[in-house]
């Protein structure tokens, strides 16, 4: 009995049927690479795992209900039928469903997160605190032996290599990462042998990057009374703590720019401060020497001002001899002026014109009525006094 003999297309065709036959809905779950999407609409690209792939294709009428695009490294769960494409014999996948996992997932749980976070008020303003100009050490909590931390280390040394670096080792990857980072963060805290903390790790897929995603490390970057710069992944990676930190670095490199003075920056800020107080010591060195100089000019031999000041006294007693003998001439003009003026209204001036003062007992006779018969008066005159009697 002969055996068949199928053409390729046949053959092609007969493989098509029989795995359309057996596969007629089948979920496979994968990584998506080699994603194109051409002008008809239509999306071709590879599912992938750790060990195989395989083509697919999803045409315009299946993929415009799908929400999110895909693109590479996505990971993904496909509704499909097995097929083969017979033209070229390529075993495929035909697409009906697409919905993201994996990233997908945790993208929804990141977005959650991050929106009771923020309503919480973890992410305000209000409570980011400045960095330190100058640190006296600087902490990194991440991998001791990952990139991230070697890049660090090499920034800082290169920027300012007098200031310490206190690395606070931590997992970066897998199920006790997250708690592993929050506990490290908590010791700095306690140990407080630094005043900035760089928190992170280098670049990796979504899942790589969890941990900074997760509530327990947000929560101990919030509460950390150290200032914390999150620096995960590369410039495109946002993470929660991102939101959290202090300040956000694109990298960890860039975290290390940010939280170290350059020295060389210093080192000319310093030499500009010390010209600037040279220039201002001697300028006031001359201020003082010219202020010297007119005191100079002004000071005068001691011997000179005490003949100055002698003459100044002779000068003020002779004018206070001329001003005694004023006043004393003028004491008695007025001595002599009141001496008429009393001698006019005096009594005895009135003796002297032939008047007389009757006296009875040193009072003064006004009226008869003072006296009476026998009574004995004294009558003062200009030269004596006359004793008198009444009859």
């Amino acid at each position: 009995m002969s055996e068949s003999v199928y053409s390729v297309s046949q053959l092609n065709n007969a493989a098509r049927s029989l795995l359309e036959s057996e596969f007629l809905h089948v979920l496979v779950e994968g990584e998506i690479s080699n994603y194109v999407c051409p002008a008809s609409g239509h999306w071709y690209f590879s599912l992938k795992d750790s060990k195989a792939q395989v083509r697919c294709a999803m045409f315009r009428g299946a993929n415009r209900h799908v929400r999110d695009t895909p693109e590479d490294g996505m990971q993904v769960q496909v509704r499909c039928k097995v097929s083969l494409y017979a033209p070229r014999g390529d075993y495929q996948l035909i697409v009906e469903h697409l919905e993201a996992t994996g990233d997908g997932a945790l993208q929804r749980e990141f977005e959650k997160l991050k929106s009771r976070l923020n309503k919480e008020g973890l992410f305000a303003e209000e409570h980011k605190q400045p960095l330190p100009e100058l640190p006296k050490a600087i902490g990194v909590v991440t991998s001791s032996t990952g990139a991230a931390v070697r890049d660090v280390i090499k920034v800082l040394r290169r920027r300012c290599p007098l200031i310490p670096i206190i690395v606070y080792p931590s997992l970066v990857q897998g199920t006790s990462a997250a708690q592993s980072i929050a506990s490290m963060i908590n010791l700095a805290n306690t140990r407080q042998e630094c005043d900035v903390l760089i928190v992170g790790r280098g670049g990796g897929s979504l899942e790589d990057l969890w941990p900074f995603n997760e509530e327990v490390v947000a929560r101990a970057i919030f509460e950390s009374d150290l200032p914390v710069v999150s620096a995960v992944g590369h410039e495109v990676d946002v993470t929660i703590s991102d939101f959290v930190a202090d300040m956000r670095a694109a990298t960890p490199s860039a975290a290390a720019e940010i939280v170290s003075p350059d020295m060389t920056q210093w080192v000319a800020h310093t030499q500009n401060l010390s010209t600037r107080l040279r220039r201002e010591m001697l300028q006031y060195v001359r201020n003082t020497q010219q202020q010297l100089t007119w005191l100079r000019k002004r000071l005068r031999h001691p011997g000179q001002k005490l003949q100055e000041q002698a003459q100044q006294l002779d000068y003020l007693w002779q004018n206070l001899a001329k001003a005694q003998q004023r006043l004393l001439q003028n004491k008695q003009q007025q001595l002599a002026n009141t001496s008429r003026a009393l001698n006019t209204i005096s009594p005895l001036a009135t003796l002297e014109r032939g008047y007389s003062i009757l006296l009875k007992d040193n009072q003064v006779i006004r009226s008869k009525k003072q006296v009476k018969a026998g009574d004995t008066l004294t009558a003062k005159v200009r030269d004596g006094d006359i004793k008198c009697t009444v009859s």
